[in-house]
């Protein structure tokens, strides 16, 4: 009985170890850390049935813009192929969703496109070209740093009235993205 004893304040002596121990980890991370949201939306007042592939969303933390290890993912949740030209005023697509990352500066933010983008005109579906005078990476300067124990909410807007164009010498509509970004800061 004795034994039975000793073994159950051994168990519960672990288990407030074992709190105290992933408490104190919790506290310590949550210091460095700052928590990313982004949204997309988009103005347009002409284009109708706009559909873009979103691969993923990325920030440049380093000032070499060559540098493929200069880009972090900031892991969408949102990827694949979306109808962008409802994402108005009042109707956003959240691409990234509290993403916590290291306190740094952000030089650039980009969305990553892939090659499913195309609009829908009168039932029938044309291509984007995005290869030839566009982008399959449409970035903007944002020059923020990211501290820690904050949370910032970032909205790319896209405008595609600006964005699409029709190329005559290709004979192909072409998807040059034009982006604005804001950025909030949130303290918790």
């Amino acid at each position: 009985m004795k034994h039975l004893h000793l073994v159950k304040h051994f168990i519960f002596a672990f288990i407030v170890f074992l709190g105290a121990a992933s408490c104190s980890q919790d506290e310590l991370s949550n210091g460095e850390l700052s928590g990313v949201t982004v949204s997309l939306k988009t103005t347009s007042s002409e284009a109708d049935d706009v559909f873009l592939e979103i691969e993923d969303v990325q920030v440049r933390i380093s000032d070499d813009v060559d540098s493929t290890s200069s880009w972090v993912s900031l892991k969408t949740i949102n990827s694949g192929t979306h109808n962008v030209s409802d994402l108005n005023d009042d109707l956003e697509l959240m691409l990234v969703d509290q993403f916590e990352m290291a306190s740094t500066y952000i030089y650039e933010i980009r969305l990553v496109l892939g090659d499913n983008n195309f609009l829908n005109i009168n039932e029938t579906l044309v291509s984007l070209d995005i290869e030839g005078s566009g982008s399959k990476t449409p970035s903007n300067l944002v020059g923020t740093e990211f501290t820690a124990n904050s949370v910032y909410n970032v909205v790319i807007n896209l405008d595609l009235d600006q964005s699409i164009s029709y190329n005559e010498s290709e004979g192909m509509m072409t998807f040059n993205p034009k982006l604005y970004t804001e950025i909030r800061q949130i303290e918790y």
